[in-house]
């Protein structure tokens, strides 16, 4: 029996095994080029996994049960009083001594495509600078770029693409000379895939010759980082602290001194940001506590006797949104994953998935057919011991591009963009002209390779000599 043989005889009787051996019935059909690829696919399916997957999710699926006895988790609020001024001087202290001695990487998850944007390509590769046009990666690389001219240092960058991007991914970044990174310093890796089954548990064909995959979530990441080589990669470089985002926020601080400060202080294995609910219903996760430990509870779960409740100053009990933005400990990743098991927990996801039916005719359901298994990234939070949350000013770190339209839309994000490179520019001295509604009059927009702040602005503007904005104006690392 040759090599090949004994290979497909191994894979067929573990296919068969799992009672999964309906996915060769198109197999005589098959040239030998598409069966050795379909073999090596079923090699990549962890069918012990797979079975306990089926067996919670499908077969004996059981109602979900949240966290007993939840309760508004504590967080660290932006700063009120001089002590609590005194106290993220501190944090931001520690934290830049923490950046200067080479200890901190940026982990950006960036496996989505911009579909929902009517945008044909990587997320990460859509433009969104108001004035520039940069991209979502640009805008990322230059403040890592502008935080490693800061601090003196090498600040590797990690992301985690998916199938269906890595090349296009990889490609943008070579065609754009990696935005002036080192590309030594960049690290591409690919999100894990979970094949998707029926509502009967059985595996889903795509093609006579493929099975249906998809992304294995966000939580997958922590997975991929060690399956990839990522981890052993930090822990050679010395990286103690994992700077995790999505790639969807261009306001978000790729490594902010502040945040990994509290993180440190506190000897954490997870940290978080979160956002102050701007209503009770807003489509992000709430921070929650139960039995002292924290969790982040789906906006579509939390009932709404929890969403809605108000303090008696009105507010809302539940404020803390989760907006995806996290510190990990090295160390604690690598715990998650030295089990047997993969430690984050499997959620069931009803979604329309394409097949092929018993005549291998591809069909494209009008409704949810089949089912995906994926995983968060927050449920690793129960698992964290001392986890901080950190409060931060929405208008100046959160503002996803999500829909194509409307609220956390490019336009959108643009608008937070130019307020926030208008406040600074006000904060230096210099007028915005603003019209009657108090939104600024010209598009104006800021690289961070120019400056970090308002304070780094302030010294830009006065060698520049600029007194006023009579147009649309963008400050690019070239007026430095």
């Amino acid at each position: 029996m040759t090599p090949a043989a004994q290979d497909e005889h191994a894979i067929r009787r573990r296919v068969a095994d799992a009672g999964q051996d309906h996915v060769f019935r198109f197999w005589n059909e098959l040239p030998e080029d598409s069966r050795r690829q379909f073999l090596e696919q079923l090699a990549e399916v962890d069918f012990e996994e797979l079975g306990e997957l089926i067996a919670e999710h499908v077969t004996n699926r059981r109602p979900i049960a949240l966290p007993p006895d939840l309760e508004p988790a504590p967080y660290i609020a932006l700063p009120v009083t001089e002590d609590d001024q005194r106290r993220r001087e501190r944090a931001r202290q520690i934290g830049e001594e923490i950046l200067a001695s080479n200890k901190v990487a940026a982990f950006t998850v960036a496996g989505g495509q911009g579909t929902r944007l009517g945008y044909d390509g990587p997320k990460g590769a859509f433009t969104v600078g108001p004035v520039s046009g940069r991209p979502l990666f640009q805008i990322f690389a230059e403040s890592l770029g502008a935080a490693r001219r800061a601090y003196g240092v090498s600040i590797p960058w990690y992301i985690m693409t998916s199938r269906a991007n890595d090349r296009e991914t990889r490609d943008f970044f070579d065609a754009h000379n990696c935005f002036n990174l080192a590309r030594t310093e960049i690290k591409f890796f690919t999100q894990g895939m979970m094949p998707a089954v029926d509502k009967q548990g059985k595996l889903i064909l795509a093609r006579k010759d493929s099975l249906a995959w998809s992304p294995d979530g966000h939580g997958g990441s922590i997975r991929a980082l060690a399956r990839s080589g990522m981890l052993a990669d930090m822990a050679a470089r010395g990286i103690e602290y994992i700077s995790y985002f999505q790639v969807d926020n261009p306001l978000v601080p790729p490594v902010d001194p502040v945040f990994i400060g509290f993180h440190a202080e506190a000897r954490s294995d997870m940290s978080s940001k979160m956002a102050r609910k701007r209503d009770p219903k807003e489509k992000i996760g709430a921070f929650c506590l139960s039995h002292g430990r924290l969790h982040v509870i789906e906006y579509s779960d939390l009932p709404d006797t929890l969403a809605m409740a108000r303090n008696p100053d009105g507010g809302l009990k539940f404020p803390a949104g989760s907006i995806a933005i996290h510190i990990l400990s090295r160390s604690f990743v690598e715990r998650l994953g030295s089990g047997k098991r993969f430690a984050l927990p499997f959620h069931r996801a009803e979604k329309k998935i394409a097949y092929v039916d018993e005549k291998g005719n591809p069909q494209t359901p009008s409704q949810p057919n089949g089912i995906k298994f994926e995983t968060f990234v927050f449920d690793a939070l129960p698992m964290a011991e001392r986890p901080v949350v950190l409060e931060i000013e929405r208008q100046h770190e959160f503002s996803p591009v999500k829909n194509a339209t409307g609220e956390d839309s490019p336009d959108m994000a643009r608008r937070d963009m130019i307020r926030m490179a208008a406040e600074w520019f006000e904060q230096a001295g210099v007028p915005v002209p603003r019209d009657a509604g108090g939104e600024p009059k010209f598009k104006i927009e800021i690289s961070p390779l120019a400056a970090r702040n308002a304070e780094e602005l302030k010294a830009l503007i006065a060698r520049q000599g600029i007194r006023g904005i009579g147009g649309d104006l963008y400050i690019g690392p070239e007026d430095v």
